[in-house]
């Protein structure tokens, strides 16, 4: 069942820059080959539940398996019968934005 994913994966009590830790965490999703997007906070990914769990799961051992208290944040989005919610639900976001201007 396709699944969207926001998932924030970070280090907990490594100190205030926590960059190269994260583009670790960054590189896992990026080679999984799931169609993925990072912003300042979150990443997204999309795929099968099975799929995109693993994908959290060998990003978050990427870190906790170097010793390194790592914390998880997940929001999840299951929607039966819809692909590329990604891109979908921005896109239905805008054209009801540009009716709300229209108006």
């Amino acid at each position: 069942m396709n699944t969207l994913v926001a998932v924030a994966i970070a280090p907990f009590g490594v100190g205030d820059e926590l960059a190269a830790e994260v583009a670790e965490v960054v590189k896992v999703i990026r080679e999984s080959g799931l169609p993925n997007k990072t912003y300042s906070m979150f990443t997204e990914i999309e795929g099968e539940w099975d799929a995109v769990m693993k994908v959290v799961k060998d990003a978050t051992f990427v870190l906790a398996e170097k010793g390194i208290r790592t914390e998880v944040i997940l929001k999840a989005d299951i929607r039966p019968g819809y692909t590329d919610t990604m891109h979908g639900k921005t896109e239905r976001l805008e054209e009801a934005l540009k009716k709300q201007v229209e108006i």
